[in-house]
């Protein structure tokens, strides 16, 4: 594939631009993205709150179901993102068009398969991940929409992350944002206007899929991007998938151990009732949309990390680095401090019953009070992904909701009863931060090696 204008002015934006402005350019609609994502996630929480406490706990059920489709269409975009970032560092354009459509391809085939399995044998996965008698048929209505909507999720996870990788976090914020809107306004017209209940929100969460993967696709057939997904991209070099999904490890670690964690989350607070599953579903909904906006700073961080690391300005890749840390440490501790303060009235804004209150807001406050040092878990993590280091990354992305978490879900309740779980997050969010600074510390010893050797080279 011959070197367009397109892409050469892009690789000159990724090698040459200021760092700051840089990220900021590529981290504020990747932020706005994850944000609007996180809000209408919350707005199906909140509705569907509205209707009783059974309910709101069914979204907590359903929550790990939706991580497993977000853990496979993460690993095949972060997978192909990564990849795709460094090849067009290296200017291999061709093989980063043939990344983006084995991995596009192979999302639509694992959504399917979601979708088919997923409604057969719904009623035992929704048992299987903590749903009561009382739970179970809300469950099952808002899953049902859910697993019809894998293929566009799974999907969807793909072209955002190629248009990442590419540096145009723009056109990816303009169909998540159209689409979190469109949700937001159809969550209340769903469920209480034509009164379709939990199921509206769910209906509303699968058109809204829809309308995001159709503009994410569209600038791909409108040739807005600089990778071309076609069906030739599949034969040429069918090896790829391996290398996607070897590079998409960490990111199939984290959620698929996410999904794992919320499940025991749900299995021991079902022990002390609907009250306490729909408490921890709210406060984890909370924490998520706060942590989105590390997440989204980390992947405006991520192209550039792999464009400049493929192009061998290790320079850039670490103040690219600090830059990210920093930033997400002083957004996340205004969070934090406002969320501590203020815990017993966001909780209460979603459900108004003192058993949620109170252990939401003891949990909340023990989760958001650590979520300033997020930044190190999430920076380093992406750091090492982004530069190939595969093992590394997965080992880090496994810590806070699979090496720690699971055992402390399982151990702390057993020890302290309901304040066991409420604090469980927070101990395994502490403990993934002290162990992210040995390989932070390995990885730029590294680097200033290998910068020695290209001027000495």
């Amino acid at each position: 594939m011959e070197e367009t204008k397109d892409s050469q002015n892009q690789f000159n934006k990724m090698i040459n631009t200021p760092i700051p402005k840089l990220i900021g350019s590529l981290a504020v609609p990747t932020v706005i993205s994850m944000l609007v994502t996180s809000i209408y996630n919350m707005a199906d929480t909140y509705f569907v709150s509205k209707i009783n406490t059974e309910a709101s706990a069914a979204v907590g059920i359903v929550f790990p179901i939706m991580t497993i489709i977000q853990a496979l269409g993460f690993t095949l975009g972060m997978g192909c993102g990564s990849i795709i970032s460094r090849r067009l560092g290296e200017k291999k354009n061709l093989e980063a068009s043939q990344t983006a459509s084995i991995a596009f391809f192979a999302s639509l085939l694992i959504g399917l398969f979601i979708t088919v399995f997923g409604n057969v044998f719904s009623s035992q996965f929704m048992k299987i991940v903590g749903a009561s008698e009382n739970v179970l048929p809300y469950a099952n209505d808002y899953a049902r929409y859910i697993f019809y909507g894998a293929p566009f999720m799974c999907a969807s996870f793909v072209l955002n992350n190629i248009l990442r990788s590419e540096g145009k976090a723009f056109f990816s914020m303009i169909a998540l944002s159209i689409g979190g809107v469109l949700n937001i306004i159809l969550d209340p017209i769903f469920i209480f206007v034509l009164k379709l209940g939990i199921s509206g929100a769910a209906i509303a969460t699968l058109l809204s899929q829809g309308i995001s993967f159709s503009i994410l696709l569209s600038w791909f057939i409108r040739k807005k991007a600089i990778c071309v997904i076609s069906l030739k991209g599949l034969t040429s070099k069918i090896n790829l998938l391996g290398k996607v999904i070897i590079t998409g490890l960490p990111s199939l670690s984290r959620q698929g151990l996410a999904s794992i964690a919320t499940i025991l989350l749900n299995r021991a607070c079902a022990y002390y009732g609907d009250g306490a599953v729909a408490a921890m579903a709210i406060v984890t909904k909370i924490i998520m949309f706060v942590a989105s906006v590390m997440i989204g700073i980390g992947q405006g961080f991520t192209p550039v990390a792999g464009y400049n690391y493929g192009a061998k300005r290790y320079d850039r890749v670490k103040k690219a680095y600090w830059f990210t840390v920093f930033a997400g440490m002083v957004i996340l501790g205004i969070s934090a401090f406002l969320g501590v303060v203020f815990a017993k009235e966001i909780i209460t804004f979603f459900r108004n019953d003192l058993e949620v209150i109170k252990i939401g807001t003891v949990a909340l406050r023990w989760q958001i009070a650590v979520l300033p040092f997020h930044p190190l878990i999430v920076a380093t993590n992406m750091l090492l992904q982004a530069t190939g280091h595969i093992p590394q990354a997965t080992f880090l992305s496994c810590n806070r909701q699979g090496v720690y978490f699971i055992p402390l879900i399982l151990i702390l309740p057993k020890l302290f009863g309901v304040f066991g779980v409420e604090i469980a997050q927070a101990c395994s969010d502490f403990l993934s931060v002290i162990t992210a600074i040995p390989y932070l510390i390995w990885f730029l010893r590294k680097m200033d090696k290998m910068e020695k050797q290209k001027i000495e080279g």
